[in-house]
């Protein structure tokens, strides 16, 4: 998956200069372990009163990140994905494959196509552009946007348990927009299984469980996309009042083309070109497969449209970041009204 910067900060994490360290308070330790997950950096908390039995529940989500991977990446051409993309069809995918592409099309579905997995084409299209040294600025001609158009669109995918297809040729594949968010419950998930109750899982998107060994709640700082060492919101997570267990965020300054910061990753599927209508859009939800999946979605909405499916998802709250540095609240524990505005 694509190397992205990253959006969002666990605040007072316990530092780490290996990849795995521990700080006791009381009878409790937090053992954190520091690496990368998906092509990006990633960190996963676990508070527990057994150093060792820590680890080795860390070294399970390790191995299922890893697995999953092997589902989702875009850059291993054995991956099941890649293999969709690259033949046109699968059979007998990976149960978690279907899962995902399934949440994915309700949700291109209930977004009316501003989230849409079958977006590769147009990342594929503007990388290859860009690739020459001499490269337009502007980016790919109107005429080879319209092209690529043709192949995009998630109505040509036939989802079913035992097969995948893509019912046109030039048609690919991306879960970039959702799969760190699914791959974050995931790990979450196996966590709880095991009876961890306090616990906090970034892997570009975070979800957290309970509380800190400190006692304290869990909290995630949202970057600044002017200035991305700047923090712009500190937000709470977990299941206390006013917070909700995880946040993504989605930013067009995460993978650029070329020198223009406007052409970016976070396609509009209705035009083939860049959204820019927000500078990032952050999301909290009940599920990090959920934040993440709206906040790629949201991004490319105006503001009556994200209201619209935002009433969808009455769980969910979104920070929407203008251009100007303004701040829009849409959703849970916004005003009466539907929104709240700040300045940044």
């Amino acid at each position: 998956m694509a190397d992205r910067r990253r959006f969002l900060s666990i605040v007072a994490a316990c530092a780490a200069t290996a990849p795995f360290a521990g700080a006791r308070a009381g009878t409790a330790e937090a053992v954190q372990w520091r690496g990368t997950a998906m092509g990006a950096l990633a960190s996963m908390t676990l508070v527990h009163s057994d150093r060792e039995k820590a680890q080795a529940l860390v070294q399970r989500c390790i191995d299922e990140i890893r697995r999953l991977e092997s589902v989702f990446s875009l850059y291993r051409p054995d991956s099941s994905l890649s293999r969709l993309n690259a033949a046109g069809e699968l059979r007998d995918p990976p149960v978690e494959l279907v899962e995902l592409m399934s949440q994915s099309l309700d949700l291109a579905r209930s977004s009316g196509g501003a989230f849409d997995p079958t977006v590769q084409p147009l990342y594929r299209l503007y990388a290859a552009h860009f690739a020459p040294p001499d490269a337009s600025a502007t980016g790919p001609s109107a005429a080879a946007i319209s092209a690529t158009l043709r192949n995009v669109g998630f109505a040509g995918v036939e989802l079913r348990a035992d097969h995948i297809r893509l019912r046109r040729p030039g048609m690919g594949i991306t879960l970039n927009g959702i799969a760190q968010g699914f791959v974050t419950d995931r790990v979450a998930d196996l966590l709880r299984g095991a009876g961890l109750a306090n616990l906090m899982i970034d892997l570009g998107e975070a979800r957290a469980h309970g509380r800190s060994a400190r006692g304290d709640s869990w909290r995630a700082a949202i970057a600044d996309p002017r200035q991305p060492q700047r923090t712009l919101l500190e937000l709470p997570l977990g299941e206390d009042a006013g917070a909700l267990p995880a946040l993504a965020t989605s930013a067009g300054y995460g993978t650029t083309f070329g020198t223009d910061p406007r052409i970016h990753h976070l396609f509009d599927p209705g035009t083939g070109r860049s959204a820019n209508r927000w500078l990032s859009v952050s999301v909290a939800a009940p599920r990090a497969a959920m934040a993440d999946g709206l906040s790629t979605a949201l991004s490319v909405m105006p503001p009556e449209r994200a209201a619209r499916l935002l009433a969808d998802y009455p769980s969910v709250r979104a920070w929407f970041v203008q251009p100007d540095g303004e701040v829009t609240v849409l959703g849970r524990g916004a005003r009466a009204d539907g929104a709240m505005r700040g300045r940044a």
